[in-house]
């Protein structure tokens, strides 16, 4: 078996998130986000080291689980949902199999898996999306969407997404319409020319409150990286005029009642970075208000542009939930929030506790978390602003109890060491990829810690993804 060769075999193995694998002539081919049980052609992309990898090709037999006969209809060419395909309880069957799997192989002590929670709402839960601008080949005609399947570059206009409220799709039709007619080009990755980059969207479960947010660089022509300039870029005068005709139209077409909520506010956001992400380099407000109020278990919630929050509103409820039965007994007790986002955990635990400290690196968050607990009539809640790395050496006190919700990646190595030294008698884990979780579980057992109980939360229904809930305590 050599790169280049054109395979069939049966996926055999599936491990969390996307890694499938086919035993072929006494070796293990490795097929990112194939299906357990399917039988494909593939393209032996890579060999080394006496490792290989493929890339699927055709699926010649469906697998037994993919039994769902109305998935998306973008399903076979968007790269965003793997499992349209699969019913919601072969989804849950999958998961629970791979994420016990792997919490087994991560420790030799025993600890309790109590499966994985369904998400209350498995189609149009998201309450945010980055759509991106491009188009669906080279040269082609403008698209905002969701990127190809296997492709950097290309974009799948998704104007029927499933996992988003129907708001979500007339907001990007209409601005795709809008700037194709007046034929403004996108932002070319390679030759840093153009102007269109993302189109973010944020909706509230509760409210129905809509922001929009569209993204793009300063210039219609070349942009220059504004790390490396003396001073930021501003817009041009024709841009600021385009910008302004966009909002007043999408203001004037969602005012006719075509929405199943309302506009909350329309703003412009500036980036200029090379970089390939949603990155903000100055906010202008053009309709509105600058955020949305979500609710959670009788809690109000501020949600700016660019503030963290769950991105399953109902699938929060039941996360948080499982975060607080965890938890336990919290009353006089002070608690740490490391990585604290807009302070939800924060604000739900503090009725019973006796202080709560949030630590979040977004100001933009830690604003809003402020102001947040003040509408809630908290006033044992402190929300401070800095990175966990830095911010734990000067807290200056032990927590008795501390929850981590680290971003995807999982706790900065330097800074987990310090978080254990306070030496709280619980610590509960929060992991949005707990393949980052495993890694930190290691250090965690090497200080005392022993994870003692472990939940999945489907917050992410028709992908990969699943978040899990640990519960890790020392003597």
């Amino acid at each position: 078996m050599k790169k280049g060769d054109i395979l069939k075999g049966q996926i055999t193995e599936s491990h969390f998130p996307d890694s499938s694998y086919i035993d072929l002539e006494g070796e293990k081919v490795l097929i990112k986000k194939g299906i357990l049980g399917q039988t494909i052609e593939f393209a032996v992309t890579k060999k080394r080291k006496g490792k290989l990898e493929g890339r699927a090709l055709n699926i010649i037999e469906k697998s037994q689980l993919e039994d769902n006969e109305n998935p998306c209809i973008h399903y076979e060419v968007c790269g965003g949902c793997t499992y349209q395909n699969l019913s919601y309880e072969n989804q849950l069957k999958l998961k629970n199999e791979q994420l016990k799997a792997l919490m087994e192989g991560a420790t030799d002590k025993d600890f309790d898996w109590e499966g994985v929670i369904p998400s209350p709402k498995y189609l149009a839960y998201r309450n945010k999306m980055e759509f991106s601008f491009g188009d669906e080949q080279k040269d082609g005609d403008l698209a905002l969407g969701m990127h190809k399947k296997g492709s950097h570059y290309d974009i799948v206009n998704v104007f029927e997404c499933k996992i988003v409220d129907s708001d979500f799709t007339k907001i990007l039709e209409l601005t795709l319409n809008f700037f194709k007619e007046r034929k403004v080009s996108y932002f070319h990755k390679n030759s840093h020319i153009g102007f269109l980059r993302h189109l973010l969207i944020r909706r509230s479960e509760y409210t129905g409150e809509i922001l929009v947010s569209l993204v793009t660089t300063s210039s219609f022509g070349f942009v220059e990286d504004p790390n490396s300039l003396p001073e930021p870029s501003v817009l041009g005068t024709a841009e600021e005029v385009l910008i302004k005709e966009w909002a007043d139209y999408i203001k004037s077409e969602t005012d006719k009642g075509i929405l199943n909520g309302s506009i909350g506010g329309i703003l412009h956001t500036k980036n200029d970075s090379y970089a390939d992400a949603v990155l903000n380099q100055g906010t202008t407000l053009l309709h509105g208000k600058d955020y949305i109020t979500e609710r959670l278990n009788g809690l109000d919630f501020k949600i700016t542009p660019f503030s963290f929050f769950q991105t399953n509103s109902k699938g929060a409820e039941v996360l948080y939930n499982v975060a607080g039965k965890y938890l336990g007994d919290t009353a006089g007790k002070s608690v740490f929030d490391l990585y604290s986002g807009t302070g939800t955990i924060a604000q739900l635990l503090a009725s019973e506790s006796e202080k709560v400290y949030g630590v979040e690196i977004v100001e933009e968050a830690v604003e809003a978390a402020i102001e947040n607990a003040k509408k809630n009539g908290l006033d044992n809640c402190e929300f401070i602003a800095g990175d966990v790395l830095k911010v734990v050496d000067t807290l200056g006190f032990n927590p008795d109890i501390i929850i981590l919700d680290p971003p995807r990646d999982g706790i900065h190595p330097k800074a987990l060491p310090k978080i254990l030294e306070f030496g709280a008698k619980k610590i509960v884990y929060i992991s949005c990829k707990p393949t980052s979780f495993v890694r930190d579980l290691k250090i965690m057992e090497a200080a005392g810690y022993r994870m003692e109980k472990c939940v999945g939360v489907d917050m992410f229904p028709n992908t990969v993804n699943c978040e899990a809930v640990v519960m890790l305590s020392r003597p």
